[in-house]
C-alpha cells in the first residue's frame, strides 16, 4: 500500500512538473541608455542615432550642483522652478528632444552645490536636506508636464526619479565609513538615508499622479573597510544600513550590477570570500540576493536596472573584452533581465566610448564614431 502511495505521488508530481509554468517576465520591461555627455552636449547627433537603436529610455543626470548644476547660486524661493537662481536650459532642451523622438526619461538628481555645504564639494550632504527636498520638488513641478517654461512652450512630463548615483561609491558620496567611540559606523549610509527622503518627499509632495521615485542607485561591490585608502560599502550592507538609519519608503530599488573582471559573463556568480560568508558584490549573476534583500525590507518592490555595460578592448586592454564579445554579452545580460519578474528597465551604459581610456569604453560607437558590433545587438533587442 505505502509503495502503491508513492508511485502515485510521484506521477502526480510529474504531471504537475509538466503543467508548472515559468515564472513570467515582467510585462513592462523597458531598455533604455545613459550617456549625459551624448545626450545633454551633442543631442544633434546623438538623438537620431537613439532612435535607429529603438531605445525606449535615456536616463540623465539632473545635477543639483557641481558641473552643469542647475543651482550654482541659492535660490530665495527653492521650491519654485521659475526662481532666477535656477538655469535649466540644457535640461528643457534635453526632455524636448527626447520627446521629440518618443523616448521617456529618468531624471536622476544628483550633486549638491557648494552654497548648499559650506563648500564641502559636490559628493558631500547639504547641511539642510529641506534644500534638497525643496530641489526635488522644484524639478518634479518643471516637468510635470503642465509647466508653461514659455508663453505657449509647455515643457514634457518626466515621471521617473532616481536619488543620487551610486551613494556607496567615494566618488558619489563622503564619507563612506567612519570610526565612530571604536566603532565603524556606514556613514554613507545613514546620510544617503536622508537623501533618498528628501528627494522622494519633494517629487511626490507635488501630488501628481504617475511619480515614481528610486533609491539605492548603488554601485555593484564595496570593500566594507573603513581602513582602505578608499573606503566604500557593499550593495547588501549598504541596504541595511539605510534601512536601519531610517530610509523610509521609494517606489523602486536601482542598481548597477556591473561585472568584475572580464573573464566574467552576465550571468557569472561572484566568487564567495574566504571565510565562506555570502558575496559582497551584486551582479547580473547574483541579482536574486539584491532582489530577495529588498523584499525581506521594503517588500515587493520593483527593480530598476540604471546602468550597465561591458567596456571593450580596443581600447581597455585591461576591462574590455574584443567587440563581438560585448555584443554577445549585452544580448546576454538584456535577456537575463527580461526574464526576471521583478526587473521593469534596464540600461546600457554609453552611447560612444568617453574620450579618455582611463574612463568607460563601453559605447555601442569608438570615441571615432565607428560602429562597434553592440549596436546592431542593441537594435535586435525585444521591445
Amino acid at each position: 500500500m505505502r509503495r502503491s502511495l508513492l508511485v502515485a505521488a510521484a506521477a502526480l508530481a510529474v504531471v504537475a512538473g509538466l503543467n508548472a509554468q515559468p515564472t513570467p517576465a515582467s510585462p513592462r520591461f523597458q531598455i533604455g541608455i545613459f550617456d549625459d555627455g551624448q545626450t545633454l552636449f551633442n543631442g544633434e547627433r546623438a538623438f537620431p542615432l537613439f532612435t535607429q537603436l529603438r531605445v525606449q529610455v535615456l536616463r540623465i543626470s539632473l545635477r543639483w550642483g557641481g558641473t552643469n548644476g542647475v543651482a550654482l547660486r541659492r535660490p530665495t524661493r527653492a521650491a519654485d522652478p521659475a526662481d532666477p537662481a535656477y538655469d535649466w536650459r540644457a535640461y528643457d532642451a534635453a526632455v524636448e528632444r527626447a520627446k521629440s523622438a518618443g523616448i521617456e526619461v529618468v531624471f536622476s538628481i544628483v550633486g549638491t552645490p557648494r552654497w548648499a555645504n559650506g563648500g564641502a564639494g559636490f559628493n558631500r550632504v547639504p547641511s539642510s536636506f529641506e534644500d534638497l527636498r525643496k530641489f526635488a520638488y522644484a524639478a518634479a513641478l518643471r516637468y510635470s508636464g503642465t509647466y508653461e517654461a514659455t508663453e505657449q512652450r509647455f515643457l514634457p512630463a518626466v515621471r521617473r526619479w532616481l536619488a543620487w548615483n551610486e551613494p556607496n561609491n567615494p566618488v558619489y558620496l563622503k564619507p563612506q565609513l567612519v570610526r565612530e567611540q571604536g566603532r565603524v559606523v556606514y556613514r554613507s549610509a545613514i546620510d544617503y538615508a536622508r537623501i533618498c527622503n528628501a528627494i522622494y518627499a519633494g517629487v511626490h509632495g507635488t501630488l501628481l499622479a504617475g511619480e515614481k521615485v528610486a533609491c539605492g542607485v548603488t554601485a555593484p561591490r564595496g570593500n566594507n573597510d573603513a581602513s582602505s585608502s578608499r573606503p566604500s560599502v557593499s550593495p547588501l550592507a549598504f541596504l541595511r544600513a539605510a534601512k536601519k538609519a531610517g530610509m523610509a519608503r521609494f517606489d523602486a530599488y536601482a542598481h548597477h550590477p556591473y561585472y568584475g573582471f572580464r573573464t566574467e559573463t552576465p550571468r557569472t556568480v561572484p566568487h564567495k570570500p574566504a571565510n565562506g560568508r555570502q558575496a559582497t558584490a551584486v551582479t547580473l549573476g547574483n541579482i536574486q540576493a539584491l532582489v530577495d534583500e529588498v523584499t525581506r525590507l521594503y517588500g515587493q518592490k520593483r527593480l530598476w536596472i540604471t546602468e550597465y555595460g561591458y567596456q571593450t578592448n580596443p581600447p581597455d586592454l585591461f576591462f574590455g573584452v574584443s567587440w563581438n564579445l560585448q555584443a554577445s554579452y549585452l544580448k546576454q545580460a538584456f535577456a537575463v533581465a527580461r526574464a526576471h519578474p521583478r526587473i521593469d528597465l534596464m540600461l546600457w551604459f554609453l552611447l560612444q566610448d568617453e574620450p579618455a581610456v582611463s574612463g568607460w569604453q563601453s559605447g555601442l560607437y569608438t570615441v571615432r564614431g565607428q560602429q562597434k558590433p553592440a549596436f546592431r545587438a542593441y537594435q535586435s533587442l525585444r521591445r
